[in-house]
């Protein structure tokens, strides 16, 4: 990151003018805001009096040799202030809270267009407490994959033990929403039972039931599953999203708990609908994303509701910190591999038929969540802009990646980030939030917009510098009363005339004020120029019209006055350019010449 600085701060530096046109001067800039807005290296003085054609805006360095005091300069930096910093945890299971990002909140001061570099941490601590919620589709295709689970959470809990100490299990199952055309209706029967048409016998539909809240007792889990049975419905998609979205919102009803790696495991073998599928049934009110579990643990707003949509879901699993694991059939993990990539920190795996390989493959999908830190930033100010680095292993820098991969529990990473500020907004003060996905730790930045002058606040109305009242002097200039002009307010637009345009030129006929400046009140006010300083009553004087020898101006031995040179001590001719030192010309006798 020394390099990038380094670059960073030769940019800045040429966009202000440090070799070359000083921007600072360039622009029509009449106020101490405005001059904060140039460039992040302007500065403005804001002393009564200035030195004759000194620009109040400039490099802070120009401002202290043309006299401008310490106490008058206007110059505030852009910073970075760490506000909360616990240290990073080894283990998560301890009684203490468990901190795996630092810091924890952070203060940024921004100025206009200029950026500040801060840095975060992250490590993946060892023995962290795990909640898995398995979501099953018990549609009448998954009659087997019932039966191959009835002993899923002893064997899961004995897996799970080899990476975490602190393991929590829970079950819901889904089939669709119960309403015509997703259910059979017809005959009456098949209402009760949908597998009357197929001489079987099943549960009436449902669209999700929450069966068994996280719990540490994993054979209630084997129990609660042999209590099921699976239902039918008439279509081929399933209503797999309502019963995803149900699980994430419902944290009372579910047991998620906030130290812990959410784990939610989504079950089937078919299609699922999305969000306007719920048209086919005449259900178009949106899905609210909020908790309709009843009294009896089903969802009370599966026929009111439409299906969500993949943007409400993410929004949703971001906010509870939940990764979603797709263990789907073979004949659809291509559209579930689609679905992952639209909503992070979710893996797919591939559920066997009868769902015999369930348990490794929860297994699997735990490891590459944990193998895996991802940065995703919420609210970010449309005023601001993030640039990311990574180092992940090796301490080996990756220019623009906000993600690492590849990693063992206990592995700690870094990224460094950069944030610039376009222009100056409205509110002074914002804030955004980063954070790995799926943690519930996050870094809180407050960002300060430093658009303001502090001389601002002394401003003085109706000054008496102001030709006797009539404006507000503030930041050493005068903000002129409606009706008035001129740089001290010494004019009034009802009384201008026309004629006092004469005073801005030499003779009749002559450009006013050279064409270097304009006519104010009869009186001209200097441009500013690229190339240096524009003076005199006309603005007929400047400093960078002398004569050049060799490339330098007054051959760089003299200062260029109204056109001529005035040279340095020991030098003379009309470009400075002839030494009036004699000890070259002496020999070693003494004797010039």
């Amino acid at each position: 990151m020394g390099k990038l600085s380094v670059a960073l701060g030769i940019i800045a530096l040429c966009a202000a003018g440090a070799w070359g046109g000083n921007i600072c001067t360039t622009r029509g800039v009449n106020s101490c805001k405005q001059c904060l807005a140039v460039s992040p290296l302007c500065a403005w003085c804001s002393a009564e009096v200035l030195a004759q054609g000194s620009p109040r805006c400039d490099l802070r360095t120009n401002l202290l040799e043309n006299g401008c005091g310490h106490d008058y300069i206007e110059f505030p930096t852009s910073s970075v202030t760490i506000l909360e910093d616990r240290p990073l945890s080894d283990k998560g299971s301890g009684s203490s809270i468990t901190t795996q990002l630092s810091p924890q909140r952070i203060r940024l001061n921004l100025r206009p267009d200029d950026s500040q570099i801060f840095r975060i941490q992250v490590r993946q601590v060892e023995d962290y407490p795990v909640d898995i919620y398995y979501l099953m589709d018990l549609s009448n295709s998954m009659k087997d994959d019932l039966r191959n689970i009835q002993n899923l959470g002893t064997k899961l809990a004995s897996e799970m033990r080899k990476l975490t100490s602190n393991l929590r299990i829970g079950f819901g199952a889904f089939v669709d929403k119960p309403i015509s055309p997703y259910m059979y209706i017809s005959p009456p029967e098949a209402i009760i039972n949908p597998c009357y048409e197929i001489g079987e016998t099943c549960l009436p539909m449902f669209g999700y039931k929450h069966v068994l809240s996280l719990t540490d007792e994993v054979t209630r889990f084997n129990e609660e599953v042999r209590k099921q049975s699976v239902s039918r419905n008439r279509d081929a998609p399933e209503g797999g999203f309502d019963a995803i979205i149900q699980a994430t919102v419902c944290d009372e009803k579910i047991g998620w708990r906030n130290d812990a790696s959410h784990l939610l495991v989504f079950t089937t073998d078919a299609k699922t609908h999305i969000a306007l599928d719920g048209r086919l049934a005449g259900i178009v009110q949106p899905n609210d994303a909020q908790c309709h579990i009843d009294k009896d643990n089903f969802y009370s707003a599966s026929t009111t509701l439409d299906y969500p949509s993949l943007g409400l879901m993410t929004e949703k699993l971001s906010q509870k910190n939940i990764n979603l694991i797709f263990a789907v059939t073979d004949t659809v993990v291509g559209l579930y591999q689609n679905y992952s990539e639209l909503i992070p920190g979710t893996t797919v795996g591939t559920l066997s038929r009868d769902s015999s390989n369930v348990l490794q493959l929860i297994v699997d999908s735990y490891g590459k969540i944990r193998s895996k830190v991802e940065l995703e930033v919420r609210d970010l100010p449309e005023e601001l802009s993030l640039a990311f680095n990574a180092t992940c292993l090796n301490d080996e820098v990756i220019p623009g990646l906000k993600s690492c991969m590849g990693l063992k529990i206990g592995d700690t990473v870094s990224f460094s980030i950069e944030a610039k500020v376009r222009g100056c907004p409205r509110e002074r003060e914002k804030s955004f939030t980063i954070k790995p996905v799926g943690f519930k730790d996050s870094l809180t930045v407050v960002v300060n917009f430093d658009c303001d002058c502090s001389c601002e606040s002394q401003a003085e109305a109706n000054s008496s510098t102001c030709s006797r009242g009539n404006g507000t002097l503030e930041c050493g200039v005068c903000r002129c009363n409606a009706g008035r002009l001129g740089s001290h307010c010494e004019c009034s637009e009802e009384e201008y005339n026309p004629s006092q345009q004469d005073n801005c030129s030499p003779r009749a006929g002559q450009p006013l004020c050279s064409q270097r400046g304009e006519c104010i009140c009869g009186q001209c006010v200097c441009h500013s120029s690229d190339f240096g300083r524009v003076t005199g009553k006309y603005c007929e004087c400047d400093d960078f019209s002398c004569v050049r020898f060799k490339g330098q101006m007054c051959s760089g031995h003299g200062q260029c006055s109204c056109g001529d040179c005035l040279c340095d001590s020991d030098w003379t001719g009309d470009y400075c350019n002839c030494t009036t030192r004699t000890d070259t010309c002496m020999s070693s006798t003494g004797l010039v010449c």
